[in-house]
């Protein structure tokens, strides 16, 4: 699979109205906004740290009405790591999430060593909640991936869910921290700072 390419590429699922965008907005731009604005498809780029090395994390995010189905399976068989996306306000929109996984199922074969992330957003809309944590979590254990409730509006757990999802990738070392590798380097020349090397 020519798939060591320098995008980590990570699609975001789920129904219409749930907050995909929100969720990839917030943690992109640090920005949220009250009104809901259909998407088609749109591609947000963050760069992020790579197996010790810089590589652009490409995030994916996808409409949430059925009209596009090729769309769809395009952006699951390129993806390497998925969020699915419902609102805690809607179990319906958890429902909708079924046969998105079922398809991630067919297109990639064994799911265990790909990263999914089952995120609950809107936590923070306590009083019109429909779906409570613990049924997001067994969902999750049933489909073998991570689970987290979310809230863009609130920025709880945004980038945290975007890191998790990274840690949880096993084939390569990913990670938001691209500063890490910036700062022992910096050390080391303060270090020398001053000092003669001999070469």
């Amino acid at each position: 699979m020519p798939e060591q390419s320098n995008d980590y590429r990570v699609v975001v699922f789920g129904a219409g109205g749930v907050g995909k965008s929100s969720l990839v907005l917030r943690f992109v731009k640090g920005t949220f906004r009250e009104s809901y604005i259909p998407t088609i498809e749109d591609t947000y780029r963050q760069v992020i740290s790579c197996d010790k090395s810089i590589c652009t994390l490409q995030i994916t995010d996808t409409t949430g009405s059925h009209q596009f189905p090729a769309m769809q399976r395009l952006s699951i068989s390129k993806g390497h790591a998925f969020i699915l996306v419902y609102s805690i306000t809607s179990k319906q929109s958890l429902e909708e999430l079924k046969p998105i996984y079922e398809q991630i199922v067919q297109i990639k074969g064994d799911v265990e060593n790909i990263p999914i992330m089952l995120v609950g957003n809107k936590c923070d809309e306590t009083s019109g909640r429909e779906v409570e944590s613990p049924t997001g979590e067994a969902v999750s254990k049933k489909w073998k991936c991570a689970f987290m409730e979310t809230s863009a509006k609130t920025n709880h757990n945004v980038k945290e869910l975007f890191q998790e999802l990274l840690n949880l990738e096993k084939r390569r070392t990913v990670s938001l921290q691209i500063d890490g590798k910036k700062n022992k380097q910096q050390k080391r020349a303060e270090k020398l700072k001053g000092k003669c090397v001999v070469m």
